[in-house]
């Protein structure tokens, strides 16, 4: 993918654009030009209209004199299929790639009482999590309203949560959201609708 950052008169300024036509920036926006901020796909990185956003909101909060900047741990991806897919933090290719260990569990809808009234029971809740502190890493989700349950695995990922902290969270019965907390609960050894497997 290429920016379209030509023709917009960067040559008669300060900012800087790496090999590929990206406009740089720093953690507030900031381009090399002091006065000048960027977001969005121009900037490169997730190309996602969320992430934009929130580096517009980073920029507008500098520009007004107040601290701020981007520094996400999670950015939800969200594929808009059906079923949807949506995704956040760490992934098991990333992790393998990164020789990081982890520990994955894995939920399946078919267990999850609301699934099955809502005839969507091949859906599936993954959690992603440091194997000696428990710490969520990654989430995915694939189902019906995937992209609307993600919300609760980039938080736990940017709040330093640990698998602990998301099966303690009462979710609301029967609903979807509960695979979230079944699937913590998975990690931890057991869930309510799912016997674990064998160790």
């Amino acid at each position: 993918m290429r920016p379209n950052s030509k023709g917009l008169g960067l040559e008669n300024t300060h900012v800087e654009v790496d090999a590929r036509g990206f406009i740089k920036v720093d953690a507030q926006q900031r381009t090399a030009d002091p006065h000048i901020f960027a977001v969005g796909d121009v900037v490169g990185g997730l190309m996602l209209a969320h992430k934009a956003m929130r580096e517009g909101k980073v920029a507008a909060e500098v520009i007004a004199g107040q601290p701020a900047a981007f520094d996400v741990q999670a950015i939800p991806a969200v594929v808009y299929t059906d079923p949807q897919l949506a995704w956040a933090g760490l992934t098991e290719n990333e992790a393998r790639a990164q020789q990081r260990p982890i520990k994955v569990a894995r939920f399946p809808w078919s267990a999850s009482g609301r699934a099955l009234t809502m005839d969507a029971p091949e859906g599936m809740t993954k959690i992603i999590a440091d194997p000696e502190t428990g710490r969520v890493l990654g989430f995915g989700i694939v189902g019906r309203e995937a992209g609307e349950m993600i919300a609760e695995g980039v938080l736990a990922i940017e709040m330093g949560a640990l698998a602990e902290d998301v099966a303690l969270t009462i979710h609301a019965h029967p609903t979807l959201s509960e695979t979230e907390g079944e699937v913590a609960e998975l990690f931890l050894g057991s869930a309510t609708h799912i016997l674990p497997g064998k160790k």
